[in-house]
């Protein structure tokens, strides 16, 4: 796999030809067999194909690098039309346990009006953020309307996915995407998610 050093920034790395672990919160690739891999415990990854089964990329999305463009700058990576793009977001933070300042929702629905809806207001005047919801709004923004996943919280799920928020310690889970063999349908064929 290619791993990167994740910063949660908008670097995108071509994974095809890369040796070296790379500071990148998103890696592209085209050949064969060239794997794209995020680690997340909270944040969000977010896994891409073109529906001719052409170009994959993994991203990873916290909410600096979702505010900052990572995944918009991810499909100008993948070079493809993103109408015929397809994103998997897999488990991240619930938008029942996710807490943000007034800050962060301010910046996101600044940047992208419909994402108030993403918010929902606490009495101790923070907000709980619906992550999954902001990356597909950012992704639909991009022109990407086949957005899937997104139902499962790392953080409600304690049997099932590490938390650092919830624990305060943690592991990581991998998820990677690669185009394998002479498979040319329009799906996730090929990913494993762990």
């Amino acid at each position: 796999p290619c791993w990167l050093q994740q910063v949660h920034g908008t670097t995108v790395v071509t994974a095809d030809h890369l040796h070296t672990v790379m500071a990148a919160d998103a890696s592209v690739a085209v050949r064969q067999d060239t794997v794209c891999a995020v680690l997340t415990a909270d944040c969000l990854p977010v896994l891409l194909c073109d529906d001719k089964a052409q170009v994959v990329a993994a991203a990873h999305a916290g909410w600096r690098g979702l505010l900052a463009g990572g995944l918009e700058q991810t499909l100008v990576s993948m070079s493809v039309n993103p109408h015929h793009v397809l994103a998997w977001i897999g488990p991240g933070i619930g938008a029942e346990d996710y807490e943000v300042g007034d800050d962060v929702r301010q910046a996101f629905v600044q940047d992208l009006p419909e994402a108030i809806s993403a918010f929902r207001a606490r009495p101790n005047g923070k907000w709980l953020a619906d992550m999954p919801l902001l990356a597909g709004l950012r992704l639909n923004r991009a022109g990407v309307s086949r957005v899937y996943g997104g139902e499962w919280s790392t953080y409600a799920d304690p049997e099932r996915f590490y938390s650092y928020r919830r624990d305060g310690v943690t592991g990581r889970m991998a998820s990677l995407i690669w185009l394998s063999g002479d498979n040319h349908s329009p799906d996730f064929s090929g990913l494993l998610v762990g």
